[in-house]
């Protein structure tokens, strides 16, 4: 047989096409000696060999040509640790690395690389945190290459305070180096990092190239940041980066997502011969905008020359503004079935949210339990949990995430966090709050500021507003919102002063305000009768900030005036309004009516509210029970008459109690809790203790229509009521009480709580509707002002 040269059997090698055709070559080599089993061969046939076959995914003819050679040197190693990491055979990469630390070979910078690397597709963090061991051994604690890939592991995992640990520890990092930094903050929705991140590599005067940028964008994306997008566009521009692909898309993305729809569909018309991915971002950015019409049409066009990927289908998937689009996002759905993507993680991540944010939680679940749990990404667990918490399933949230940390590798990142405090802030479970920023504090989440806000507005709306407080001073950076929920919580607690005193701070800080800020101020003197106060910050919100009123703002002033007695002040408010008062605003003075006992004033604004909602059961309820207050009973039975006829029914009372690690709920005259008889004879026990300290019913809130006698034993039994008499029975003598009503607390529960407080020595906490009533001695903080 004639055999050819070395160089030509390396020529068809680069040439092949096909695995036949490798290992034709192979056999040839292999009869020629090239590929002989002497310790004396040639290396480098084998070596080009194993380069080709990675190329074709060959993976396992790569191991069986390796297990052939005598002793393949570190090279063929490195190479195949790296080939088996990029066809996702992590395991059998680590085994090949194991197996050359029993060898007389050494690993080298590139052997920790590639080998972390492969560690990151694996389920554990542990396999990544051993080769980072081995490799500060082996003195390649502050190699660029070796500290990338370790970088790129621990942001994976969501570790950040390793990833940056490692970061600053590399000698000389290039801009491969500073990019995985980026990209990966950016992944852990970390974006303010990661824009603090870039500008350190600009201010320490680090090359860049188009891939930094790429990079950067997303980040300012995601934070709506669209004058520091512009700045990078401008950068781009000066730097020639501008034609890059990569950061054409990047820049679409950016300019969709803050709202410059018309900037991205320039950029992209620019774009000579878009590709796939440009069409995703375009496709995202209409329908991110709401634009459906213009997302369905550019889908269109890529369907004439290319197949969509699971990310077009994502972009989509209306996930910003689901309301109004749900036969979109059924037929995306559909089409995602007919594709084959549907178990595909980011398109049922996508579908789980957009099902979710339209109160289907039952269809939500249903596509993540249908993910194998192996394929279920952090995002799709963020999804599902936020979910939950969005639809009040805050139950279902909280253990979703229990389960996420018990049953997974997974670590949270900030979206887990502030998903699950949002869904302990809304039951008011601080012990559950406590256990979850336990597991935060764990997982070094505390420093992103979108988590100490959520523990911020958790600690608030729990009763804690010390701790909230606490948390916003240790605050390293604080943004808008961080104030914006400080502030709302000193109201949502009747400290108006201090809510006051925290909005001056915000000015003196540069901070600007937005109109939410103007509404949690506002709130904040609403519920502790700052009317001139109030005025004032109206004033500046028009007149010095230029910030338009919306009907929320115009509520809270109404409710500000009417709170405080003064009906016709607000009545004439509203009528000096520059746009007809909705719903909001006539409730807000409805409901001050109520309070201070207006009928003829109540009448009028009454029939307004029946046109604009007559299907909200609660403005009759309200007008019946001014009605009733008057005893006219008549008219209040005509008013309940009138709802009975649309079938109308009002939210049923019920509160939450908390004890022992336990929630517990009551409805009124609710007697199916274990310990019903003993909470039944306690509270039996505390009417006869304060009627002695001076209570006295207050029975004109319950139904007229029955006797006197039966009106006070409904009273009694109201579900607050059975709530603190367990409390009082589950808890040792001394300790707060804390309990969360889903409806306004009524006027003799409010007093009946102020005499327990007094006669037991206890201090009592309840969050209904509108607010906290902090309740010691016989007085509430609400100053009877609620």
């Amino acid at each position: 047989m004639y055999y050819y040269s070395r160089a030509w059997y390396l020529h068809l090698i680069s040439k092949s096409k096909t695995l036949p055709q490798l290992t034709q070559i192979q056999a040839h080599l292999t009869l020629s000696g090239l590929l002989s089993s002497s310790s004396a061969a040639d290396p480098i046939p084998a070596t080009r060999l194993l380069q080709r076959l990675s190329s074709l995914s060959a993976v396992d003819h790569s191991l069986l040509l390796f297990s052939s050679l005598p002793s393949p040197d570190l090279f063929l190693h490195n190479l195949l640790i790296s080939s088996l990491s990029l066809h996702r055979r992590p395991s059998s990469s680590l085994r090949l690395y194991s197996s050359l630390l029993r060898l007389p070979l050494c690993p080298d910078n590139f052997t920790f690389s590639f080998a972390i690397s492969a560690s990151a597709s694996l389920p554990s963090l542990i396999p990544g945190r051993l080769l980072h061991a081995h490799s500060i051994l082996s003195g390649y604690a502050s190699d660029r290459f070796v500290g990338s890939a370790l970088v790129s592991l621990y942001l994976r995992f969501s570790s950040v305070a390793s990833a940056e640990k490692v970061f600053d520890r590399i000698t000389d990092p290039d801009p491969v180096c500073w990019n995985t930094v980026i990209s990966g903050l950016s992944w852990n929705s970390r974006f303010h990092d990661a824009l603090r991140v870039f500008e350190r590599m600009i201010g320490e005067g680090q090359p860049f190239d188009s891939t930094t940028l790429a990079a950067v964008l997303p980040a300012a994306a995601e934070l709506l940041e669209l004058h520091l997008g512009m700045n990078l566009h401008c950068l781009a521009l000066k730097c020639g980066f501008e034609s890059h692909v990569r950061v054409l898309t990047g820049l679409v993305s950016m300019y969709s997502k803050c709202g410059d729809v018309s900037a991205a569909g320039f950029l992209f018309r620019g774009i000579d011969g878009p590709d796939l991915i440009a069409y995703n971002a375009m496709i995202s950015g209409y329908t991110s905008y709401g634009d459906v019409a213009s997302s369905v049409k550019l889908l269109k066009e890529l369907l004439i020359g290319e197949r969509p990927n699971s990310s077009t289908l994502v972009g989509l998937i209306p996930v910003s503004s689901p309301f109004g689009h749900a036969d979109l996002s059924r037929s995306v759905h559909g089409l995602s079935v007919k594709c084959g993507f549907s178990s595909v993680c980011a398109v049922s991540t996508a579908l789980v949210t957009v099902y979710a944010r339209t109160d289907d939680a039952d269809s939500a679940r249903r596509l993540f339990d249908e993910l194998p749990p192996w394929e279920r990404s952090l995002a799709s667990w963020n999804a599902m949990i936020s979910g939950y918490a969005q639809c009040g399933r805050t139950d279902a949230a909280v253990s979703l995430f229990g389960e996420m940390t018990q049953t997974t590798a997974l670590r949270p990142n900030p979206v887990t966090a502030a998903s699950v405090l949002s869904a302990c802030a809304q039951i008011g479970a601080i012990s559950l709050g406590r256990w979850a920023r336990g597991i935060i504090a764990r997982e070094e989440l505390e420093a992103n500021v979108f988590v100490s806000t959520a523990l911020i507005d958790m600690y608030a709306k729990c009763g804690s507003i010390a701790d909230a407080r606490r948390t916003f001073d240790e605050m390293p950076e604080k943004n808008v919102v961080s104030y914006n929920v400080m502030i709302s919580g000193y109201g949502l607690h009747g400290r108006g002063r201090e809510g006051l005193e925290l909005f001056e701070e915000m000015l003196g800080s540069g901070v600007a305000p937005t109109p939410l800020t103007f509404l949690s101020v506002l709130y904040a003197c609403s519920h502790s009768g700052l009317v001139e106060e109030g005025r004032r910050v109206f004033q500046s919100m028009v007149e010095v900030h230029r910030v338009d009123p919306k009907p929320e703002h115009y509520a809270c002033m109404v409710d500000l005036l009417g709170r405080a007695g003064r009906l016709e002040e607000a009545h004439r408010f509203i009528e000096s309004m520059d746009q007809e008062p909705g719903p909001g605003v006539l409730g807000a003075l409805l409901g001050a009516c109520n309070k201070h006992k207006n009928t003829k004033l109540a009448r009028a604004v009454s029939e307004k509210l029946f046109e604009l909602e007559p299907e909200r059961a609660s403005h009759y309820v309200v007008m019946s029970n001014i009605h009733s207050a008057e005893r006219n009973y008549r008219e209040a039975a005509v008013v309940r008459e009138a709802a009975w006829r649309k079938r109308l029914t009002k939210t049923p009372g019920c509160s939450l109690i908390e004890v022992g690690g336990g929630l517990h709920v009551f409805t009124s005259g609710d007697r199916s809790h274990g310990r019903s008889d003993a909470i039944y004879t306690m509270l039996e026990a505390l009417g006869a203790k304060i009627a002695e300290a001076g209570y006295r019913m207050e029975s004109e809130v319950a139904l007229f229509d029955v006797e006197e006698e039966e009106k006070e034993n409904m009273v009694k039994v109201h579900s607050e009521k059975l709530a603190i008499a367990f409390g009082l029975l589950g808890t040792e003598v001394g300790a707060e009480i804390r309990v969360i009503k889903n409806l306004r607390v009524c006027l003799d529960c409010h007093n009946w709580t102020k005499f327990v407080s007094k006669v037991m020595g206890r201090v009592i906490v309840v969050r209904d509707a509108n607010r906290f009533h902090h309740f010691k001695d016989g007085i509430c903080s609400c100053g009877d002002f609620w």
